[in-house]
């Protein structure tokens, strides 16, 4: 998951075309719901409260992604199934598993290919990790492929021999021709089936928080990005859409969800299992977007017009190994991942 920019803009343009579905444009929006809702940025990790609750900590890096979380805390969806739930905001995906693989969280949350990877490659999360929840699912619009207006690049076969600039890896290492991130497995996924040679096309790794600028200033002659940066891109500098990233193979792509250690899923099966159960609960409210807009206008102090510019996902209520294997089979075959991964044998509990 990418976190929001610091501001988006409501009143200029607006591709008529995009459904709207969805949630603020604000940095700090589930941020501050976190802190509105109770959350907390320290104490221990798993344990009984004083009300006899089961304790689980969650790290999570704020952003559209994790909305059905923090509005399962808020609403207190989390509360009935007997669990006392803390959430812990981090920077990064990076700082996320470092934090589980010492035991300073219970559950993290993040997009799989990263988590895949950890589960792949690095020390003390290697083969043991469990997927406890699946989070968020893609839909047309969230994750795309922009250019500048009277650029000359309106299609998949106009990038090649052009410089796309992406967001900066978190886990995966840069390597020459191979993916590094969600969003360039999915999106070397579409050009590929469009016919695009893929080796001539140069990526450019950058701070998302610099990538709009970055086209602006014709750094780059085009960027990859997720929602609300699409949003924001189109707002400031009218960009076009050159690909949606996750259409055809890719729609419907799987692209975050919850992890927890082996070790802890093996000792803390049935509070796991309610916490998925409360999860999914809390994603099939936010199936409709009054819940979740109500829950950011309330706690960012945004009004309901802003709260509803970004287009969003979809959640999934049910976790269902065979479409989370799509993403490790993507891994797989642009070489990230060097031998396939049974993805049926990390669900749990």
């Amino acid at each position: 998951m990418r976190p929001a920019p610091a501001h988006v803009p409501v009143t200029c343009y607006r591709r008529p075309a995009r459904p709207s579905r969805a949630v603020s444009a604000a940095v700090g929006v589930l941020a501050v719901a976190a802190l509105a809702a109770g959350c907390q940025n320290a104490g221990t990790a798993s344990g009984t409260s004083a009300a006899g609750a089961t304790t689980i900590t969650v790290a999570a890096t704020p952003g559209v992604d994790d909305a059905p979380l923090y509005l399962a805390l808020k609403n207190g969806t989390f509360a009935s199934a007997g669990l006392n739930v803390k959430i812990r905001p981090y920077s990064s995906v990076s700082a996320e598993l470092k934090a589980l693989a010492h035991g300073t969280v219970d559950v993290a949350a993040g997009d799989y290919v990263d988590f895949f990877f950890a589960e792949a490659y690095i020390p003390r999360l290697k083969s043991n990790l469990r997927i406890v929840a699946d989070g968020y699912h893609a839909a047309p619009g969230v994750m795309e492929v922009l250019a500048l207006p009277n650029s000359g690049i309106t299609t998949p076969q106009n990038l090649e021999g052009k410089t796309i600039g992406t967001t900066e890896p978190q886990v995966l290492p840069v390597k020459n021709g191979v993916p590094y991130s969600l969003e360039t497995v999915a999106t070397q996924s579409v050009l590929e089936n469009d016919g695009v040679d893929l080796a001539h096309i140069t990526w450019k790794p950058l701070p998302t928080g610099d990538l709009i600028t970055a086209l602006a200033d014709r750094q780059v002659n085009a960027i990859l990005v997720q929602e609300p940066y699409i949003y924001e891109a189109e707002s400031r500098l009218g960009a076009i859409e050159v690909l949606d990233s996750c259409s055809g193979a890719t729609a419907s792509l799987p692209l975050s969800g919850y992890f927890a250690l082996g070790s802890f899923a093996s000792k803390n099966t049935d509070a796991l299992q309610d916490f998925r159960s409360a999860l999914q609960r809390a994603q099939a409210t936010a199936a409709l977007p009054g819940p979740v807009e109500n829950v950011l206008a309330h706690d960012s102090g945004m009004n309901m017009e802003t709260a509803s510019l970004v287009t969003i996902g979809d959640y999934p209520t049910s976790l269902n190994a065979a479409s989370l294997q799509r993403v490790a089979g993507l891994m797989f075959s642009f070489d990230v991942l060097g031998q396939t991964l049974n993805v049926a044998g990390m669900v749990g509990p």
